[in-house]
């Protein structure tokens, strides 16, 4: 069976995609694995709590994080992805804005990439979709990673979100990648409020509009500390109950640090969704 029959058995589920930075800066697990070992022991310690998918990073996206030059990001990732595919099947996505870091996490065994600009980032990266044909991860940010934060503004801001990705599908589309391979990420946390957070997971169910797969990632962020006022480390039952509202407002992917707890919420919600739409 191939990555794409996988996907598809999958489809039926909500989907578990497990964060696996390589960064030394990242808000939570900056800095957690320094050697390629520590890293991969990580990856097959989260396949075996339930991931459905790993999602690696060599980038921080945090708010006012610094970029890293292509050479450092593809010196990051690569070497991990090879020793994970050595050791496991599991779905590899690729977080990344570059497409040569794209393309060679493909070539080393990748299938989804994770682009946090949505295409907007470098020209390339819709060929290399394209030309690979895997899958894309379409978020929305307002600014960059290094402005988002400062003072984000929206009238409506499910509207607007769902506008700008649709906006987003159809470029991705008419750089022929099919519908069948896009999802789309609200981007909690990214260039958003608290409140804005709040209105974008109460009001999830108004993406299913765009047709494809809906990826939620709010694993310990800033919005949940704003509301518990606790740093990243004391943030994980809060995350579980918002990925549980999350998975019953329709996300069909939730991306988490704590995999084995994503996995128990994934599966719970999921099954009581699944429940309240036989009710209705």
């Amino acid at each position: 069976m191939n990555w794409l029959e996988k996907w598809e058995e999958k489809r039926d589920r909500v989907l578990v995609m497990g964060v696996l930075n390589l960064t030394p800066d990242s808000f939570y697990d900056g800095g957690s694995y320094p050697t390629q070992r520590a890293a991969v022991n990580r990856a097959l310690e989260m396949v075996d709590e339930g991931a459905d998918i790993i999602d690696i990073g060599g980038e921080s996206s945090r708010p006012d994080a610094a970029p890293v030059s292509e050479r450092e990001e593809l010196g990051r990732v690569l070497p991990v992805i090879k020793r994970i595919r050595k050791q496991s099947e599991i779905m590899l996505s690729i977080d990344t804005t570059k497409a040569t870091v794209a393309a060679e996490a493909i070539a080393c065994g990748t299938t989804i990439v994770n682009d946090i600009s949505a295409l907007r980032s470098d020209p390339g990266m819709a060929r290399v979709i394209a030309r690979n044909k895997v899958f894309l991860v379409l978020m929305h940010m307002q600014g960059t990673p290094r402005t988002m934060q400062h003072d984000p503004i929206y009238g409506d801001p499910v509207r607007e979100i769902s506008g700008f990705l649709q906006e987003r599908i159809k470029v991705a589309l008419g750089a022929s990648i099919p519908c069948q391979r896009i999802i789309v990420d609200p981007g909690i946390g990214f260039g958003k409020k608290l409140e804005h957070n709040l209105v974008i997971l109460q009001n999830l169910n108004r993406f299913a509009t765009l047709e494809v797969p809906i990826l939620v990632g709010l694993s310990r962020k800033s919005f949940i500390g704003q509301i518990l006022g606790s740093g990243a480390e004391d943030r994980l039952t809060a995350t579980i109950a918002a990925n549980a509202i999350a998975v019953a407002n329709g996300a069909n992917i939730i991306r988490v640090h704590d995999v084995k707890e994503g996995r128990r919420t994934a599966d719970v919600a999921c099954r009581l969704r699944r429940r309240n739409a036989q009710d209705k």
